[in-house]
This record gives C-alpha cells, structure tokens and sequence, in this order.
C-alpha cells in the first residue's frame, strides 16, 4: 500500500475530486482527516468508509480562523500529520466589471488564503515527523489565462507560484510540494465555470467552447485528479517538487 500508516489532511474532502482523494489513500492504508464545511456529506463519507479511517473535521475554510485550526485539529485527531491535500476552491467572479469586492474577496480567501494558512500550519508538524507533502490543487487556469474566470486564474496563479516558493524553502525539511491542475471537471462545480448566468444554453455553449481545445475532447473525472493527487503525495513521487501537473487531456499542451 503507497500510503500505509500515513496521516492526511484533506480540504473539501466530502464531494468531487477531495471525496475521490480520501477513497484512494484510505485504500491505499492512510488515516484520512476530511475537512469540509458540509457536516452531512462529511457523516457520509465516514459512513461509506469507516470511522477507524476518516475524522470528519467541519469547517469553513474562508474565515482565516477555520483554515489555520482545522489542520490544527486533524493533527490532534491523527496524532500528527505526513501529508496534506489542500483542495478547496472555488470559481469566483466572471468579470473584472462592476467587481463584486465581497465575492472577490471570498474567491481569493478560499483559493490562496486558505491554501497558504493550511500550509503554514501543516510543515511544522510533518518537520516533527521527519519530513511530508503538501500538495494543492489549482488548474489549467493557473497554467494559461481564462477568459471565463479572470479571478479564479488570478488566485491558481497564486497557488501555482505558491507551491514553487514553498517547494524551495521547505526541501530542507524534507517536505515536498507540488500542485495539480485539472482540466474542466465533470464534478458538481463544474456549472460555476460554465454557467454562472443560470441559463443552460449558455453553460452547454460554454462547455463546448472549452472542449473544443481539449485534444482528448472530454471532461476530466473527479477520480482522474485524485490518481494523480495519489501519486504526487507518495513516495512514488519521492524526488519530485515544486510540480505543477496538467491533468487536462493535452489542453495545456497547445
């Protein structure tokens, strides 16, 4: 098993990409705290697989204070922690016209803030421990610009750049990191993306548009992300740092 005995933290661990994350390393011998804000799809996946594997941790991850306490408590909940999987995210403003500071703010605070507090909290336990991962997720809209979602490219830039500062000041320490970036994903975010307007026309023209430039011509799966998620944070990717990885079926390979 690649993660035999390992600690994780996983943020927005109860749907989508996260959900399929804690799947993969409670299968492959991890002790899972899943961290979200949605109490019963987190009652749900400790139902699905098993108390003795998952801690549900419930918290909102855009007020600093829940970013910084709940890897707090997944460290006190596993007894440390090896590995951390900073998920969460969300789309964020269409347009830079007529901004909506407040939802611009929550965009910023959930992509980056968070992702950088999470970290923060997390080296020094896995120093304490000899070394870890942290691994977070932006997407190819922190690889080249979007012209749907100038804000949420803005921050996946941010993360994007993240992860290279940090894979350089902690490789001291041992601990590795990377980020993955998927592709438009056939998960329940997907109309954010797509569909901000309400209108299904507009969101099934949107999704065509974007497929169009994706060599393999579908939507990435939740469980795509997480196989390569599950790579990255284990020691099948031990030299490997400061990784931003495409899985997005060549649409960054143009």
């Amino acid at each position: 098993m690649r993660l035999k005995s390992k600690l994780v933290a996983v943020t927005a661990a109860a749907s989508g990409m996260g959900r399929a994350g804690v799947e993969r390393f409670v299968r492959e011998g991890a002790r899972v705290a899943a961290i979200d804000i949605n109490a019963d799809a987190l009652d749900a996946l400790v139902a699905d697989f098993g108390a003795d594997k998952v801690v549900p941790i419930v918290a909102d991850l855009v007020d600093p204070s829940g970013a910084k306490d709940s890897i707090d408590q997944a460290a006190a909940a596993l007894g440390g922690l090896d590995i951390l999987w900073a998920h969460a995210g969300m789309p964020g403003p269409a347009s830079v016209e007529d901004l909506d500071l407040i939802a611009y703010d929550k965009a910023i605070a959930l992509n980056v803030t968070s992702a950088a507090l999470g970290a923060g909290k997390a080296a020094p336990y896995m120093r304490a421990r000899g070394g870890g991962s942290i691994l977070f997720t932006a997407s190819v809209s922190g690889l080249v610009g979007s012209m749907m979602s100038p804000i949420y490219s803005a921050a996946k830039w941010g993360v994007v750049g993240l992860t290279k500062s940090l894979a350089l000041a902690l490789a001291a320490d041992n601990i590795r990191v990377n980020v993955v970036c998927p592709g438009l994903a056939d998960t329940p975010m997907k109309v954010g993306f797509t569909g901000r307007s309400g209108d299904p026309a507009e969101a099934a023209a949107n999704e065509a548009k974007l497929m169009a430039n994706v060599p393999m011509g579908r939507l990435v799966q939740a469980g795509e992300v997480a196989d390569a998620a599950l790579w990255l944070v284990s020691d099948e990717a031990s030299f490997v740092t400061g990784v931003a990885l495409p899985v997005d079926g060549g649409f960054t390979a143009r």
